[in-house]
């Protein structure tokens, strides 16, 4: 009995110890050198200043020595929600580890992706996904929803206040409501067009190889991509093919013919600012309601970095785990005069319960957006946008509409397709997405890369430290440019598998790839993951 109640007492003890080591943030048998971990990158997850302050400060050169810079301590270190995994699924736990470590030794350029605080990921796996709460709150079909009430509410009010929304009283028709229950992005803007159209009604939205986005209404000559595109009738609008700008003076003639009843702005794939008033105009000229899908650049305007859309649109809606950091669901804001039948739309007509635990890491990741390092963290995301824009374009390399004023940037890499480049890089330890441009036919096979900085810029990387991923990015695409010919030599058809194929099995090619990603992973392990810090907010 008395050695059960030893063996007892030295598990909380154990256990005791390592939630204080996760909680409060220490590091153990950190040398220094192993620690080239940014300060800026720490105090925009709001740590405070000692604690900057206790990482080494060695990133101050444009270019670092990477020498010795694998970490293998650090990377190696275990994580406490996978050492519980491995005891009941070593199979899982063995494949989040191995994801985990591939985004850390890689260079994460996919505009979409971004890496969350601790904070967010510890509401993600928290009792929250146990609980169902159909319905809205105070007006449950279940019970036992007083603190998930609570937590709906306070995710709704950082919401507002994030993007300035809460200056008007909530019976007034012009003020501003918000739905936080949308699964994704996609389903928010399902929602919008169940709420406020009929079957069969005319909608516009920017056409997918201009940049759109397959929700906004796209389709084929073949088929209908999008069931946008099934339930209701859509023409897009396109940017011009000489300049990658969008063309309102074609958007205008085509609102003129086309009458639609939802005009929509926004787009996955356009790295230049959008002119919200002209295009408010023209829907006001055809009697439509004005949509701006802002799910790429929502943490740019929340941060004032960009244009805000809400002086000018209806209906804005957005994913929440892009540029503005948060986990992976949606949001709708309105004016209060639709908000009704966009609560009817969401549920019960398309979702069910709602997904609290996304509800709960939303409400963690408007609070840090709140902070004065979010704004910071905007404004270099753009800064570095622009720095690896200028890096390409040094190397002699074409961008639709010459550069970007947001986040992302389409770079064009014919005679090569988008397809090929994207997995040299890959292969080489960059993660990039093939993307159409002007003039492109097929979403499979464009001639464009499209290029993100939000999830780089989260690790701390700044504009000298992009010069360096252009650079990379050069080799790599040189690097394609070789297999290219050689798959021209070699075949009768130089095709995507073909490609591949020579990619994978030519000894001098993979030669010079794992030189290359030994290279792109020295600099990508000198810079910090957020969990690093073994801080939560």
């Amino acid at each position: 009995m008395l050695k059960l109640v030893h063996r007892l007492f030295f598990l909380q003890a154990f256990a005791f110890f390592h939630t204080l080591r996760y909680t409060a943030g220490w590091v153990l048998d950190q040398k220094p050198q192993k620690q080239q971990y940014r300060r800026k990158a720490l105090l925009s997850y709001s740590l405070s200043e000692a604690a900057a302050t206790h990482i080494d400060k060695s990133h101050k050169n444009k270019y670092h020595d990477h020498s010795s810079l694998r970490q293998q301590d650090s990377t190696n270190k275990p994580r406490p929600h996978i050492e519980l995994l491995k005891q009941h699924d070593p199979e899982v736990a063995h494949l989040i580890a191995s994801e985990e470590q591939r985004q850390r030794s890689g260079l994460e350029l996919i505009a979409s992706e971004n890496f969350v605080s601790p904070s967010v990921q510890a509401a993600l796996g928290s009792g929250l996904t146990n609980k169902y709460s159909e319905g809205q709150v105070g007006k449950r079909y279940y019970g036992g929803n007083v603190y998930i009430d609570q937590l709906e509410s306070l995710c709704m009010q950082r919401a507002l206040e994030l993007f300035n929304l809460t200056d008007h009283e909530d019976n007034d028709d012009e003020g501003w409501g918000v739905n936080v229950q949308p699964y994704s992005g996609s389903p928010a803007n399902f929602a919008v067009y169940t709420a406020l159209l009929k079957p069969h009604d005319r909608i516009m939205g920017l056409d997918l190889p201009s940049g759109g986005h397959l929700t906004h209404g796209f389709q084929t000559t073949k088929r209908k991509v999008s069931a946008t595109s099934v339930y209701f009738e859509s023409m897009p609008y396109i940017v011009n093919p000489s300049t990658g700008l969008l063309d309102y003076d074609e958007l205008a003639k085509r609102a003129q013919m086309f009458m639609p009843k939802l005009l929509i702005a926004g787009a996955s794939a356009y790295p230049r600012e959008w002119d919200y008033a002209k295009m408010r105009g023209i829907a006001d000229s055809v009697g439509a309601l004005f949509m701006v899908d802002m799910a790429h650049i929502s943490g740019l305007v929340a941060a004032g970095v960009v244009d805000s859309p809400f002086p000018y649109a209806d209906v804005v809606t957005s994913t929440t785990h892009k540029t503005l950091r948060g986990p992976r669901s949606g949001m709708i804001f309105a004016k209060q005069k639709y908000m009704d039948a966009i609560n009817q739309a969401v549920f019960p007509m398309l979702q069910g319960g709602p997904h609290n635990h996304q509800i709960g890491a939303l409400a963690v990741a408007l609070r840090e957006a709140q902070q004065p390092s979010f704004r910071e963290y905007a404004r270099q995301v753009v800064n570095n946008a622009q720095a690896l824009s200028e890096g390409l374009l040094e190397r002699g390399y074409q961008l639709a509409t010459g550069g970007t004023d947001n986040h992302l940037l389409l770079w064009n890499v014919r005679p090569l397709s988008g397809a090929k480049v994207e997995k040299v890089l890959e292969l080489a330890g960059i993660t990039t997405n093939k993307n159409t441009i002007a003039g492109d036919t097929s979403a499979l096979n464009p001639g464009g890369v499209r290029l993100g900085t939000p999830a780089l810029t989260t690790r701390g990387l700044r504009e000298g430290d992009f010069d360096k991923v252009a650079q990379f990015l050069h080799e790599g695409y040189q690097l394609a440019q070789r297999v290219q010919g050689l798959t021209e030599e070699r075949y009768e058809k130089a095709a995507l598998k073909n490609f591949i194929e020579l990619l994978e099995a030519d000894a001098s090619i993979q030669s010079e790839l794992d030189d290359l990603r030994n290279r792109v992973e020295a600099f990508a392990l000198s810079f910090p993951m957020p969990e690093d810090t073994m801080l939560v907010r």
